[in-house]
């Protein structure tokens, strides 16, 4: 039987856990993570897949490798985890309780939003947080020592996709930029702009969406008038399903749509259907990457441990999730000690090689731009295939995309 995606309800929030984690060998001791996930809310459809990457590696290391060693000592994982409801004020509620109660260790939320606040109450604690949900530059330029992201940050995810647009013949010269009025989104397409302009190509226009977006119509009959070649959002899995519908029912056609999130995952390829090919998006992580672990072993062995677990499509989130938590052990064993400074430091000088991913993080504690940066997919019939780097591709870039007629 499947093990259900969202887990018991404890006291005034959903509290998720690995299984249990009491060993009948008197010698097996708890390892305790907190922190906070978007379980409801704006955020839930993405803070599912990382709930459920962080509950995989905590399961798997607990009832298959029967815990890790660490300084001479067996832990098994308990994982204090709560549903914060895509609320940064319930989010740090949540997390300064846990440091109160003692906790030492924590794993991040989704999106920059509400780890930044999070992590700024860890850092003050001198405690540790893992992250893959969080990638705007703030979390990494206010000299915090203590927060560690799976990815570069926002200023620095574009340059995969301009480096791809160059190779595109003929290809693109002018673009368009459509971003939230929140702290993720505006350095996002700060590093579009930056990334695009450098790389030669034009820009029209920039445009500024609410953080909660209902209508995008008045931007598009601009994006119709103006006829940029490329359409550039980076904005929250939400708003790119709304942007893509409003461009379909309106007939604003572009060249390239990139969204950089939303079409990674199954649920946003399903309920655009056939109007979701050819839009591209970042990416971190598939189930063919080459890389190997002490842990799963490699991508496929994680991939098929995670479909055993849970019926919800795996997404790279989950992969990222996952790899924070080997992190964690990884870093605990290196300075065999669960002392919180100690781990920071061996957090800080990390070079882990994981199934996800090269495990580096630059001074600021943001992923290292070549280990951690992104790849660009592309959605061809139904199913995300790799178009960049050309080294790892797994099909070829399609463009010009289809009119949306055509694709009718």
């Amino acid at each position: 039987m499947k093990r259900r995606d969202v887990l018991s309800a404890g006291l005034g929030a959903i509290a998720l856990s690995a299984p249990a984690v009491r060993s009948s060998r008197a010698q097996t001791k708890t390892l305790t993570i907190g922190g906070s996930v978007p379980l409801t809310g704006a955020a839930a459809e993405t803070g599912l897949n990382v709930n459920n990457g962080y509950i995989t590696a905590a399961t798997y290391i607990n009832d298959v490798l029967g815990g890790v060693e660490i300084a001479g000592d067996k832990y098994k994982i308990q994982l204090k985890l709560f549903d914060d409801a895509s609320d940064p004020a319930r989010a740090t509620t949540l997390i300064q309780r846990q440091i109160d109660e003692g906790t030492d260790f924590f794993l991040g939320s989704f999106g920059s939003n509400i780890v930044l606040p999070t992590v700024a109450i860890t850092e003050r604690a001198k405690k540790p947080m893992v992250q893959t949900g969080g990638g705007s530059d703030a979390i990494f330029t206010r000299g915090f020592k203590y927060s560690f992201g799976m990815f570069p940050r926002a200023t620095r995810q574009f340059a995969a996709a301009s480096a791809l647009f160059k190779t595109l013949n003929p290809g693109p010269s002018t673009y368009s930029v459509l971003y939230n009025n929140d702290a993720f989104s505006k350095t996002a397409a700060e590093g579009v702009r930056q990334s695009c302009d450098a790389a030669g190509f034009k820009r029209i226009d920039s445009f500024e969406l609410p953080a909660k977006v209902t209508d995008v119509s008045s931007v598009l009959a601009t994006v119709r008038a103006n006829t940029p070649d490329m359409l550039l959002c980076v904005v929250h899995d939400q708003d790119s399903l709304l942007i893509a519908r409003q461009m379909v029912a309106t007939n604003t056609n572009v060249k390239l749509l990139y969204q950089g999130l939303g079409p990674q995952l199954a649920s946003y390829r399903e309920a655009l259907g056939k109007y979701a090919e050819s839009i591209l998006c970042s990416t971190y992580w598939d189930e063919s990457v080459p890389y190997k672990d002490k842990f799963f072993g490699d991508a496929k062995k994680f991939t098929e441990y995670y479909r055993s677990k849970f019926t919800r499509p795996l997404a790279y989130h989950s992969a990222g999730a996952a790899a924070c938590i080997e992190t964690y052990v990884m870093a605990m064993q290196a300075a065999k000690s669960l002392k919180p400074d100690a781990v920071r430091d061996a957090l800080a000088a990390a070079d882990f090689e994981t199934f996800y991913a090269r495990i580096k993080f630059t001074p600021d504690g943001d992923g290292d731009p070549l280990t951690l940066g992104g790849m660009i997919g592309q959605v061809q019939k139904g199913k995300l295939e790799t178009v960049f780097p050309l080294e790892a591709k797994s099909a070829a870039a399609i463009y010009p995309a289809q009119t949306w007629d055509k694709k009718a």
